[in-house]
């Protein structure tokens, strides 16, 4: 059965939850982050309207329960992932607040916004090109990301999405996952317990 990660409780719950792994004073830096997650995302949802900030928690869930990721800054980074490229947050913000290596791994998995003459579709090939070469700790972030979208997918409103998601994780994510063991084996389960999307997208493209 595939493992799925849940935060639908709140920062509160998860934080019980990390107190047997995490010593109190990276919680305490965990609180800081996720409060200033929680300030810029304001009132955000995911696309099945959930809070956005259960996927942030989610994120950090996977990395400290299933690979027994404690690295504080990793962690932070895993809250702070989608400030930049879904608010108004700057990067810089990030760095004046959390440090540069902070900064820095948040800005591996941050999309950038289209440059002139650029389609959407491009900047999205070539950001999930760039992550080939990302450094380990960036990646980890990026597969709990990713895990933490997709171990739902069929709750997506828009099944051409959950299609097009599919198939681009089986594409550009899942080869990432192949250098860690853990994540290699989640993927593959979810690989196959969404196959059926596969199917569907083979089917849509022959109408």
């Amino acid at each position: 059965m595939l493992q799925v990660f849940e935060a639908a409780a709140g920062w509160p719950s998860v934080r019980a939850r990390l107190t047997r792994r995490i010593a109190e004073q990276d919680l305490a830096s965990l609180d800081e982050a996720v409060a200033f997650a929680v300030r810029w995302h304001g009132d955000q949802t995911r696309p099945a309207g959930e809070p956005y900030v259960e996927h942030l928690l989610e994120v950090v869930c996977v990395l400290v329960e299933a690979i027994g990721t404690t690295d504080i800054d990793v962690l932070r980074a895993a809250v702070l992932h989608d400030v930049v490229e879904d608010t108004e947050c700057s990067l810089e913000d990030v760095r004046e607040r959390f440090g540069d290596r902070v900064a820095g791994l948040v800005d591996w998995v941050t999309k950038p916004a289209p440059s002139e003459g650029q389609t959407r579709e491009e900047v999205r090939a070539a950001y999930l090109t760039r992550l080939l070469s990302a450094p380990d700790d960036a990646l980890l972030v990026k597969l709990a990301d990713r895990l933490s979208n997709v171990q739902r997918l069929d709750t997506h409103p828009r099944p051409e999405k959950r299609r097009s998601y599919y198939q681009e994780t089986v594409r550009s994510v899942v080869p990432l996952a192949q250098s860690h063991p853990w994540f290699r084996q989640w993927y593959a389960a979810w690989s196959d317990a969404f196959g059926h999307l596969a199917v569907d997208s083979a089917d849509a493209g022959s109408r």
